[in-house]
């Protein structure tokens, strides 16, 4: 277990932690919650040893492994592959003794080597590397580009893939879902599930937390409390410990009633019944959630449009890319006051192409595109953030795009989005991320748009804001379109979907478990009543099948050449295996059996990493081409 006995630790003269104790025992999956700046990346620093506290110690078993997640990023030739199979040191280590083993013809510490390599699952390492990969959205051509190749948020998910094949007792995570899609993030959720070790993880999601983890620590004031359970449990719990507290619990009863009203509101909807049912569920949850939050130093609200048009965006035979090459297909969408949209799909599936289309930053390729006189859009966007002059403040932007007010009336309404006092006043180059995002949101908020575009805007930003977000969009009047990989938000904001997959956007008729359980399966839904034809389905079948077939030879071809290889390599280790051998057999005999064997496990690794290819390579086509089916259907 871990123990951490009166802990006190100072950063730059401020007191983090002050007669901490802690005992978090072998085996749990653990969140690491609290606001910003409590000290939550140093209590990972001090398991680390990377950190001495002033006063106080930590302990944990000696021989404990660690591994971490590292948010840095160098420039490296090393291929995403490579990149993956170096978080396994001791394997890399044993690699390096047998390629000096082999290089000075050292039989006897070959013989044994081989043993080591196989005890740490060596010859299976690049199969579950590219798993790994995969799982974390690399694409089989993508394994054998260089490090440096690939952009900040990909070379962070090679630094995750590193880190999850680095065997560990205590595994600690900082924020691994911030650059992951929802694909990712699922498969994430599934591996951490299945990890036997002592987890520790530090993340803004609270659908991931609660996938996750089956205890809360939460740091306030310098302490830390362990609850039990998951984090929406932790929620719950602190509530329970807020409402004694009488001017929290007069708090709770007004945001109780302020998100009943926003249940009862929406209770009276009948269209879209599995969506509607789902977001029922979801903002009843949210009311659950609430009064474990009636402490945050957030308070805002998205102002209502003044006016907007009976339709504010209509889509019609559209096709959207650039420089003439077209990235999705519309045949008819359409935006109308009160329209709240979900877009689903994979990174690159054109999500952001549709975002910046409705926004105006791109024109269509052909097509129809009708905006009401009165659909003023709110756009926010990742690159916005980079948008903002350095040497102004929160207020100076504000003033800005309020020249008529007053800065009374400016710092009230920026206090709300945590700008207050002398924080509304600091230039914005020195904001971190999640500070920029919330004044991007504050001022798209001010200008009081008929549509609110957010592509990702959770991005950056911690749980408490992730809530006060939710709840201002509650009671937004105006229409949204949300690009999130947080479940969390789509499934308490949003009343449909669009599926953007295959080249084309079509609404997507299910809720967001179901697609969440489509990704988990990679199988295509039930096709409905109203879809193409069994004889269509069944010419639409047969076409998938030819076009897949070189693909399922090969794969079969390779499987049977696996299992041959594999056949031949027992027989060899029984031979090595026989006392007899070495007793009945000359030298030369035996180093040709030695070296048989050397060879046939590397044509063998190779085998079964090609086999993966391919059968990654035959997934993806047949995920590709359940798409285009589910598209025809939703016709």
């Amino acid at each position: 277990m871990i123990v951490a006995s009166d802990v006190t630790l100072k950063r730059g003269g401020e007191v983090l932690f002050e007669h901490l104790d802690l005992t978090l025992h072998s085996g749990h999956h653990i969140a690491l919650v609290g606001r910003n700046g409590v000290g939550k990346s140093s209590l990972f620093a001090l398991l680390r040893g990377r950190l001495l506290p002033e006063v106080g110690d930590v302990r944990m078993p000696p021989r404990w492994r660690i591994a971490h997640l590292d948010q840095e990023t160098h420039p490296s030739e090393r291929t995403a592959l490579e990149w993956a199979l170096d978080g396994d040191a001791e394997l890399r280590r044993v690699e390096r003794a047998i390629a000096e083993a082999e290089r000075t013809d050292n039989d006897a510490a070959l013989a044994r080597l081989h043993t080591e390599f196989d005890d740490l699952g060596g010859y299976s390492a690049e199969a579950r590397a590219a798993e790994i990969l995969h799982g974390l959205g690399f694409a089989a051509p993508e394994l054998n580009r260089p490090y440096r190749e690939f952009s900040g948020g990909w070379r962070i998910r090679l630094n995750l893939a590193q880190t999850l094949m680095s065997p560990s007792d205590l595994l600690l995570l900082d924020e691994p879902t911030n650059h992951l899609d929802l694909d990712a993030m699922l498969w994430l959720e599934g591996h951490l599930k299945r990890y036997s070790g002592t987890l520790l993880v530090i993340a803004h999601d609270r659908e991931f937390l609660d996938a996750v983890v089956d205890h809360t620590v939460h740091l306030e004031s310098g302490r830390a409390t362990i609850y039990r359970g998951n984090y929406s449990s932790f929620e719950r719990q602190r509530g329970d410990n807020l409402a004694r507290e009488t001017t929290l619990a007069r708090r709770q009863a007004r945001k109780a009633e302020e998100i009943m009203r926003f249940v009862d509101r929406f209770r009276a909807k009948t269209s879209k019944a599995r969506q509607v049912q789902s977001r029922l569920k979801a903002l009843e949850k949210l009311q659950i959630a609430a009064p474990g939050h009636v402490d945050s130093p957030y308070e805002f609200s998205f102002p209502n449009p003044a006016q907007m048009s009976p339709m504010l965006i209509q889509l019609e035979n559209a096709r959207l890319g650039y420089d003439g090459k077209t990235i999705v297909a519309v045949e008819s969408l359409r935006i109308a006051p009160g329209s709240r949209i979900g877009v689903l799909g994979a990174n690159g599936a054109g999500k952001t192409t549709l975002m910046r289309t409705l926004a105006g930053d791109l024109p269509l390729l052909s097509g129809d595109l009708f905006r009401g006189q009165h659909s003023s859009v709110g756009y926010f966007a990742q690159h916005q953030l980079e948008l903002l002059q350095g040497d102004l403040s929160a207020l100076g932007h504000l003033r800005l795009r309020t020249p008529v007010t007053t800065d009374q009336r400016r710092r009230t309404y920026l206090g709300g989005w945590g700008f207050a006092g002398d924080m509304a006043m600091r230039p914005t180059r020195s904001l971190s991320g999640g500070e920029k995002a919330r004044l991007v949101l504050a001022l798209i908020a001010w200008q009081q748009p008929a549509l609110l575009l957010l592509d990702e805007p959770t991005n950056h930003l911690d749980i408490e804001m992730r809530h006060a977000l939710t709840v201002a969009l509650q009671a937004y009047e105006g229409a949204m379109v949300i690009v999130s990989h947080d479940r969390d938000l789509l499934g308490r904001c949003v009343d449909e979907f669009w599926l953007v997959g295959g080249g084309r956007v079509d609404p997507y008729p299910d809720d967001l478990e179901q697609y969440a359980e489509r990704i988990r399966q990679r199988v295509a839904p039930v096709a409905s009543e109203t879809g193409p034809s069994r004889r269509e389905r069944r010419q639409a079948s047969a076409e998938h099948r030819r076009q897949t077939q070189s693909l399922r030879t090969a794969v079969k071809r390779l499987e049977a050449r696996i299992e041959s290889m594999s056949n031949a390599l027992k027989a060899l280790e029984a031979t090595l295996a026989d006392p007899l051998t070495y007793e009945t057999m000359s030298t030369q005999n035996l180093q040709t059996v030695i070296a048989q064997r050397a060879d046939l496990m590397r044509d063998l690794e190779v085998a079964e990493a090609e086999w993966l290819q391919q059968h990654e390579h035959l997934d993806a086509m047949i995920a590709a081409m359940a798409l285009d089916l589910d598209g025809r259907d939703a016709d």
